[in-house]
């Protein structure tokens, strides 16, 4: 019960700081972002990365693999810092407030409604794996059922981010950065404490102390305990190299598309602040995993020792659900557990808002700048402008919210994430080619990204669903590797196939 009042004083804080912003949010710049400042850029920026993905996502891989689930969060501050140092200065340089819109800049109008349409999915897509983290927290904590509990959060957050836009997402978001990061280092602190110490944590990973009635649950619930030594827990390569380093790949090309993290370093006040916040943030990113890996680690150890082996709805614990019921075993007294698990399950709630709400802004803003705007009516006025923001914003929070409620029930929601976030990789491949190369043209990369999306989709639909656990050609051959290779030699023949016209309308 206390974690629930902490958790609703929480939610009720988020909204009013989202709805006092509104007053800044009077245009349609203000509301997708301008003159931001350096604390503003790294607090919108860092929600793109640090969301429940980095938290429950996390702890599940430290649950099953230990530490080195940790590389989803250092893959993403190395991409933050990839784009930093490479491309912040000339993406805020081109004033857009989109990436397709940078796109328009090196291939043309075409180029930026087929990358708009394409980086929109994406967004959708890693909104919905948010959506379902929220609903399977509020399902596990206070046992209201999944539907009620995304339907609520849903509300939440699209009526302060509609308040503010991107002010909202700045001002709500140097709030849950700071609740984040404190609240997994009290859980932490609280875990070990727990456990007795660092030595009994060893101990209850080790398979030879996995409890008997721990095998008994775990066979009673259909389920097998996963044999493996305590020393595989703290290596950083247990989780394996082809996923570590199709994460680190697809978050290094990914970082520099990613509109929801971009957008408020495009809305920086100037060049060098855009920067400056980009290192900033890449820094942040980073470490925030293996706090939450360690979390799983612990809940791990629990585990096997045979102290944490139901949840309240009487499920079996296993990764998905590491975190919230270790909050809910975080300390023998009541009282004292249930402020300490309050605060550490708002600071997922609030990553999990500090992701949300930008990814549905950023998805908005490039529909409506990139589409409505740009294409569909470019004599809109400001207050057309801004009215559409608003609508296209809405209507991402709802599909974000049905496509949670449709497809909760589907146990590879983050690996479809993990395919957005490689075709979203494959479209920076593009771009590259548009800075760099002189002859690529914008039927050739309009061609590429349409064929790039399909082999993305049809990689990962082949190992969830045709051979399972197995990818096309080979299996080191992940969606990512699939994605970029596609990307770069689709680009080269289209783009020889369909050459770029000069302005009298001769093949460069």
């Amino acid at each position: 019960m206390i974690q629930v009042i902490i958790i609703v004083l929480y939610f009720a804080l988020t909204v009013l700081i989202g709805v006092m912003s509104m007053k800044k949010a009077k245009t349609s710049d203000s509301f997708h972002g301008a003159e931001m400042g350096l604390f503003a850029i790294i607090a919108a920026s860092a929600g793109e990365w640090l969301g429940g993905t980095a938290t429950t996502g996390v702890s599940e891989y430290g649950f099953d693999y230990g530490l080195s689930g940790a590389w989803y969060t250092i893959s993403n501050g190395i991409g933050v810092f990839f784009l930093a140092m490479l491309f912040a200065k000339l993406y805020r340089s081109l004033n857009s407030v989109t990436v397709p819109g940078i796109i328009e800049k090196f291939f043309g109008v075409k180029a930026r409604s087929v990358s708009s349409i394409l980086l929109t999915i994406v967004m959708l897509a890693v909104g919905l794996s948010q959506m379902v983290a929220a609903g399977k927290l509020g399902e596990s904590l206070i046992g209201v059922p999944f539907v009620p509990s995304v339907i609520v959060f849903a509300i939440i957050f699209i009526v302060y981010t509609l308040a503010g836009g991107m002010n909202a997402v700045a001002s709500t978001n140097k709030m849950h950065l700071f609740v984040m990061y404190g609240g997994v280092i009290i859980a932490v602190i609280f875990a070990v404490s727990r456990l007795g110490g660092l030595g009994n944590l060893v101990d209850g990973l080790d398979s030879a102390n996995i409890s008997e009635a721990t095998r008994a649950a775990a066979a009673e619930a259909g389920q097998a305990v996963k044999e493996a030594s305590s020393g595989s827990f703290f290596s950083m390569i247990t989780i394996g190299f082809s996923r570590v380093s199709s994460w680190v790949i697809a978050s290094l090309l990914g970082a520099c598309t990613a509109q929801a993290g971009i957008q408020p370093v495009l809305a920086a006040k100037d060049i060098h602040t855009a920067k400056k916040a980009s290192i900033i943030t890449a820094f942040v990113t980073a470490p925030f995993g293996l706090f939450t890996a360690f979390l799983g680690i612990a809940a791990r150890s629990m585990f096997n020792r045979g102290d944490m082996l139901w949840t309240e709805s009487g499920q079996l614990i296993n990764g998905k659900t590491a975190l919230p019921t270790l909050m809910l075993h975080i300390h023998e007294n009541e009282i004292v557990g249930g402020i300490v698990g309050g605060l550490v399950l708002a600071s997922i709630l609030a990553a999990i808002l500090s992701t949300v709400s930008p990814i549905i802004l950023s998805a908005g803003t490039m529909v409506t700048k990139d589409l409505y705007q740009r294409v569909l009516k470019p004599k809109a006025t400001d207050a057309e402008v801004l009215k559409m923001s608003r609508i296209t914003t809405a209507i991402s929070g709802v599909i974000c919210t049905l496509g949670a409620i449709a497809l909760v029930n589907l146990s590879a929601v983050l690996d479809i994430v993990y395919a957005a976030y490689s075709l979203r990789g494959a479209i920076f491949v593009v771009v590259l080619l548009g800075i760099y190369w002189k002859k690529a043209s914008e039927k050739g990369a309009c061609w590429s990204m349409v064929l790039t999306g399909v082999v993305a989709v049809f990689w990962k639909v082949y190992n969830l669903f045709i051979d399972k656990g197995h990818f096309p050609i080979a299996d080191w051959l992940t969606e990512t590797y699939a994605a970029v290779i596609i990307a770069l030699v689709a680009t080269l023949i289209f783009s020889f196939v369909f050459p770029k016209k000069t302005p009298l309308g001769k093949a460069v």
